[in-house]
């Protein structure tokens, strides 16, 4: 049987079909492991929209093998490995057909915390899923998650303890050269979880 501490799984119905509002949306909402070890979560503290017509989302261009995902209905993970390094993890943020997402750029943990920590190698609890890369890793994302329904039960999922959001922060994107100035970064003020410079996060 499948355990969900730490909340109520969310329905796609509660998700909102516009990416920039899903990635406001997703501010404060949890994202639910299951890992070999156990039961992984943490909670959303910063993401990135990448709508329509964004130049820097990888369904400008249009549909192809790898992006495929991007065009699913709203609620289903893109995974994409990024210069060949790091895993990161997006959810589908638009209705069936048209190319859009929201990345996950950090998490605050909140359960499973030592099986993150061994599979980060860090046992600095911020440094554990402060950024893309560290959360992908830290939950142990991989190409195999691509496709997946995050509003079913799984292995990946999404969470919420209807807890009240926090005021929300907006900043430019971070690491894109395309439509780099378009302010399209979310995150939690005052959450030291939060990755970036100190100057987007005032």
């Amino acid at each position: 049987m499948t355990i969900r501490p730490l909340g109520r799984p969310l329905g796609r119905a509660e998700l909102p079909v516009t990416t920039v509002e899903l990635a406001r949306f997703l501010l404060g909402k949890i994202l639910m492991r299951e890992l070999p070890e156990g039961l992984a979560s943490g909670r959303v503290v910063e993401t990135e929209a990448y709508p329509p017509g964004d130049a820097a989302l990888h369904a400008y261009r249009g549909i192809t093998p790898r992006n495929r995902s991007l065009f699913k209905q709203h609620g289903h993970a893109y995974v994409y490995l990024c210069y060949g390094v790091s895993q990161m993890l997006n959810v589908s943020s638009e209705m069936d057909g048209i190319g859009a997402g929201v990345l996950f750029r950090a998490m605050e943990p909140l359960a499973g915390v030592a099986h993150m920590m061994a599979r980060r190698g860090t046992a600095r609890l911020t440094d554990i899923a402060r950024g893309p890369g560290r959360l992908a890793q830290a939950l142990g994302i991989d190409r195999a998650l691509d496709g997946m329904d995050v509003c079913e039960p799984g292995p990946l999922w999404l969470a919420t303890d209807d807890e009240p959001t926090g005021e929300i922060g907006v900043s430019t994107r971070i690491g894109i050269t395309r439509d780099a100035h378009r302010p399209l970064r979310f995150y939690l003020r005052g959450s030291r979880y939060v990755s970036g410079p100190g100057r987007l996060n005032q």
